[in-house]
C-alpha cells in the first residue's frame, strides 16, 4: 500500500476511533456486565438461560467467565442479544494512531541520529544543537511520509 493511502487510512480511523474516547474511562462492573444488566432488568439466571438456549447452571459460569476474561466474543454477543443489548468491541488507542506512529518514528530517528552523530564526531564534523534538532525533525517527517515496512520491527 502506498504511504499516501496509509496516511488517509490512519486519518479516517483516528476520526472513527475518536468517538470511543469517552469509553476509555468506563470500567466493567466488578460483577461483570452480564450479571449487572441481568439483575437490573430483574431477569433471573433461569430466564437468561432460556433466552440463550442453555441450561440454568451455565449462567453463573458465563458470568464468572466474563469477569475473568475467559468468555468468547461470540458468547458476549449472544448474551448481549438475550439481554436486548448491543455488544461493543473495540481497540481504543490511548492517543491517536497518528501520535503512536509519530512516537515510533521519533524513536527510530533518535537511534539513527545517535549513529550518525557518532560517525560525525569521529570525523570531527559534529553539528550544533539547532542543526541536530533540524536534522532530527527532517528525519521524522521523512519517515512519517515513507511509512517504511519495518517501522514496527525491533531494529529499524
Amino acid at each position: 500500500m502506498k504511504p499516501a493511502h496509509k496516511r488517509i487510512i490512519v486519518e479516517q480511523l483516528d476520526k472513527t476511533l475518536s468517538r470511543f474516547k469517552n469509553v476509555q474511562d468506563v470500567s466493567p462492573p466488578p460483577k461483570g456486565w452480564i450479571r449487572v444488566i441481568r439483575e437490573a432488568l430483574g431477569m433471573t439466571g433461569k430466564q437468561l438461560a432460556e433466552r440463550l438456549g442453555v441450561r440454568q447452571p451455565r449462567i453463573p459460569i458465563l458470568e464468572k467467565d466474563e469477569v475473568s476474561g475467559a468468555v468468547s466474543l461470540k458468547t458476549m454477543r449472544q448474551a448481549a442479544e438475550a439481554l436486548d443489548c448491543v455488544f461493543v468491541y473495540a481497540l481504543v488507542p490511548r492517543s491517536t494512531l497518528e501520535n503512536t506512529i509519530r512516537e515510533q518514528v521519533r524513536q527510530i530517528a533518535v537511534e539513527r541520529m545517535k549513529r550518525t552523530t557518532h560517525t560525525m564526531i569521529l570525523e570531527d564534523q559534529q553539528l550544533q544543537e539547532p542543526e541536530r534538532q533540524k536534522m532530527l525533525q527532517s528525519m521524522i517527517e521523512d519517515l512519517v511520509r515513507e511509512m517504511p515496512k519495518d517501522l514496527w520491527s525491533a531494529k529499524s
